[in-house]
Formats: C-alpha cells, sequence, structure tokens
C-alpha cells in the first residue's frame, strides 16, 4: 500500500479497531478485576449481605460466636462443634476444639458425627464426656442441618448401628417432600439445638443442655453442656495420660476418657477406596458395594423398605433406651444460679464405680403434659423455609399434602411469617375454606393477630 491516500486510510482503520479493542478488553478487564476484589476482600467469616428493604449489612456472627466464647468461657472449655469450623474455633475463639480440618483420624470424624446425629439424650450421654459446649452453624444456606446427611453417612461408616449397614447413605435421615423431619432427624440433638424455637414444637431439654448465645442473625447458636464428667475431663487434662510420640512433644495423639469407652464399643474401622496401605476386608467391600449403588439410585425397593423399617425401630429403640442413661460426677458450675431451681435436675449417686443416672425425683405427670404445648407467643416470626413451602401449599390448594404434613408435625399450623402471618391467614386470603377448616381443627386460633393487628378473618376477600 505504501505511503499513499488509499494505504493511509487501511493504517487508520487498523489503528481505529485497535484502540476500540483494547478499551473494550481494558473496560471488560477492570470489571472483572472490580468484582473479584469486592468477592475477595470479605474475610471468610464475615460477609455482606442485602436486606429485604434493599438495605445493606455486614453479617458478622461467626466473629462475634468466637469472640464470646473466647470472653465468656473458661480456658480450659472444650467446644464441640463440626471439623469445618475446628481452625477458626481454636484461632479466633482461642478455645480447645473437638475435630479441625485436620481429618485424616475418619473414626474420630465418625465419632463426632454420632454425637451430633443421635437421639438427645443418648448424645448427651457420650458429649457430656468430652466437651463443655456444642457450637451449631444455623440461619439456612450451608449450615448444619444442610450438612447433617452427611454427619449421619460418616457417622454411619464406622458405627454401622446409626442408620444401619443396609442404609449406607442413610436415606432415612433427612426431611420428607413436605419438608418435615423424618422420625431419626426430628429425634437427633443436631435438629434440636438447630431448629429450638424456630420450627413450632421443637425444643431442646432444659436439664441437659442449655443455650448461652445466639448471634445477632441467626447464624451461629451455642449451648452449654449441663452435667459435665468431672471425672472424664479430670482424665483428660492429667499430663500422665497424654500419648506423645516423644517426651515434652507438642505431637500427642487425642485420648478418650476412660468412661468413653463403651460408646465406642461397636466401633469398626473404616477402609477407605483410595487406602492402599490396608487391605479391605470383604465386610468393607460390601458396604462400599451398597454405599455406591445406593448413590446411584440402584437399590430394590424391597432393600429400601427393609432399611426404612430397620432404621425406624432402631431410631425408637435408641430414644426409649436414651431415657436412662449414665452420668457422673459433675464440673462445678460457675453459672448454676442462671437456672430456675425447678428445672434443675436432682443426681442420685447409685455406684461409686459407675456413672451415676439422672433422675428427677419430683416429677408431675401432669406437669409434663402441660410442657409439651407450646406457647403461643414462643413460636417466632421469622420467614423460613418451611414458612414458604407452607403458603405455597396453601396457595396451590393442595389440601391433602397439608393433612399429610399437619399428621407428621401437629404444631406445624403455629408456624408464622416475618409479618406475623401464618397458615390461617393465609388460607382466609385465598379463600381456601376446606383448608380454614382443617387448620381450626388442628387447633389454630381464629383470635391471634399479625404486625398490623389483622386478624386471620381480616383476610377473606368481600
Amino acid at each position: 500500500m505504501g505511503d499513499t491516500a488509499h494505504g493511509r486510510i487501511v493504517r487508520q482503520m487498523i489503528t481505529f479497531f485497535l484502540v476500540l479493542f483494547v478499551c473494550a478488553t481494558t473496560f471488560s478487564f477492570f470489571m472483572y478485576s472490580y468484582r473479584m476484589a469486592q468477592g475477595m476482600s470479605n474475610p471468610s467469616i464475615m460477609m455482606k449481605a442485602r436486606m429485604a428493604d434493599g438495605s445493606v449489612i455486614m453479617v458478622d456472627d461467626y466473629r462475634e460466636a468466637y469472640w464470646w466464647l473466647r470472653d465468656k468461657t473458661k480456658e480450659d472449655a472444650r467446644v464441640m462443634a463440626w471439623w469445618d469450623y475446628g481452625y477458626q474455633i481454636t484461632g479466633i475463639g482461642n478455645r480447645t476444639t473437638i475435630a479441625d480440618g485436620n481429618t485424616w483420624n475418619h473414626e474420630h470424624i465418625a465419632t463426632l458425627g454420632r454425637c451430633l446425629v443421635s437421639p438427645e439424650k443418648t448424645a448427651h450421654r457420650m458429649i457430656r464426656h468430652i466437651a463443655d459446649y456444642v457450637l451449631i452453624w444455623t440461619g439456612g444456606g450451608g449450615d448444619d442441618l444442610a450438612k447433617s446427611p452427611h454427619l449421619a453417612r460418616i457417622a454411619n461408616s464406622v458405627y454401622g448401628d446409626v442408620c444401619g449397614m443396609d442404609d449406607p447413605t442413610c436415606r432415612q435421615f433427612g426431611f420428607t417432600e413436605h419438608r418435615a423431619p423424618t422420625p431419626m432427624m426430628a429425634a437427633s440433638l443436631l435438629y434440636k439445638l438447630h431448629s429450638a424455637g424456630i420450627r413450632p414444637g421443637v425444643r431442646v431439654d432444659p436439664d441437659l443442655f442449655r443455650e448461652v448465645f445466639q448471634s445477632k442473625h441467626g447464624k451461629v447458636r451455642i449451648y452449654k453442656v449441663l452435667h459435665v464428667s468431672k471425672e472424664s475431663k479430670d482424665w483428660v487434662a492429667d499430663p500422665a495420660n497424654r500419648k506423645c510420640d516423644a517426651p515434652g512433644s507438642w505431637y500427642c495423639v487425642g485420648q478418650y476418657p476412660p468412661k468413653f469407652a463403651k460408646f465406642m464399643e461397636n466401633m469398626t474401622n473404616f477402609k477407605q477406596l483410595e487406602d492402599f496401605n490396608v487391605a479391605d476386608t470383604e465386610k468393607s467391600q460390601e458396604y462400599q458395594r451398597k454405599y455406591m449403588a445406593a448413590m446411584n439410585g440402584k437399590t430394590s425397593a424391597k432393600t429400601r423398605k427393609k432399611s426404612a423399617s430397620r432404621n425406624s425401630r432402631a431410631a425408637r429403640l435408641a430414644i426409649e433406651e436414651s431415657d436412662e442413661f449414665e452420668g457422673g460426677d459433675e464440673v462445678e458450675d460457675d453459672d448454676e444460679e442462671e437456672i430456675n431451681d425447678d428445672e434443675k435436675t436432682k443426681i442420685q449417686d447409685e455406684d461409686e464405680d459407675e456413672d451415676e443416672d439422672f433422675e428427677d425425683e419430683e416429677e408431675d405427670d401432669e406437669e409434663d403434659d402441660d410442657d409439651d404445648i407450646l406457647p403461643d407467643d414462643a413460636v417466632p416470626w421469622i420467614n423460613t423455609a418451611a414458612t414458604t413451602h407452607m403458603w405455597e401449599l396453601i396457595h396451590n390448594h393442595q389440601t391433602e399434602k397439608l393433612r399429610e404434613w399437619l399428621k407428621s408435625e401437629p404444631d406445624v399450623y403455629q408456624m408464622r411469617s416475618e409479618d406475623g402471618r401464618g397458615p390461617l391467614w393465609w388460607a382466609y386470603e385465598n379463600g381456601h375454606m376446606d383448608i380454614v377448616d382443617l387448620l381450626v381443627e388442628a387447633g389454630a386460633s381464629q383470635n391471634e393477630k399479625d404486625s398490623a393487628g389483622k386478624m386471620p378473618k381480616d383476610m377473606l376477600k368481600k
């Protein structure tokens, strides 16, 4: 083209498009870098969130919880939580955690999972020997309730009686299509600690665990373990019982207190597929085969029915057996005066060589019946997945599905959204009088008021 008029025009056009391309890519790169900077500049335990009114807040619940542990608990306090948060509890809260991200000891992680997914009283029998507090992530998303089926599977891989060897994926530990907990889930400690005061009818036994902290936005809850075994705690704290690789070494393999050993009698060391250093046993191979078949949906209806029946029976037996749990001499509680005297359990020493049984010596059957009734004012006004599902069922006039839900969770009619309205309001609003009758029959009150002072009947369109 040379230095001709045509050549200059071509060069100018090429230069123009090059400049345009550089500008476009530069802007794109800037926006990408800006978004990455925004995402990576937020600490992993702090995050920005947008409220319903459009305002932006900083969710600082996790740091808040760890600092509470640091400032409000004794230096020798032991905190039980799922291993995901172990390093944070140790590093930020400066407290001993039962497990952390160093999960090479699968059997220990399974033991932790077993404690959390067991029925409440059974779980307390174990936890009181190894922990002073239990920390639970709540608030939805990837909280502990969402992870709980995995906890059950891990526990079952070592303790085959958690879900049963015929149910390696723990299908009976979860939720129904109505988002109602299965019997095994409803009985579990984790479900109760997570959902107490959030889902109608879910409460924690005040003689076993006491809630001592709940974060501002409900992302973390901490419970104090009551009747902690002093004998077990002193044994673990004794340097003579530490098993280290060399005298004075920092590397000391964890030891369970002797009184905890009876809870591990049926433990089977887990043979992982990737563990090339250990020869698989026939039992471990069979377990892995059943696990992979279940994950791929290849289990037969007969096997699922057998598993469901066995697991339901196991769950009932676990609950019944847990009514007679063994205790022990207790660590003195500096906060004991905070507990109402009427709520304290009297401890009777039956045998010095064995742990003590907790018994309520002044149990009143009539009072127990009254305790089973959840007062309306105890039901929180909060938007949850359950309230959304309830609204959808009523809005779509799915009466039979709602009837099934009420059968599995009789107190579910009490739920209230953050505006104070609940199932009865929505039934009137949609004009579904058959659902109104169903809810009233279940126990829903016609005289309650929402945040605007409206009763359910006020929602009926004229």
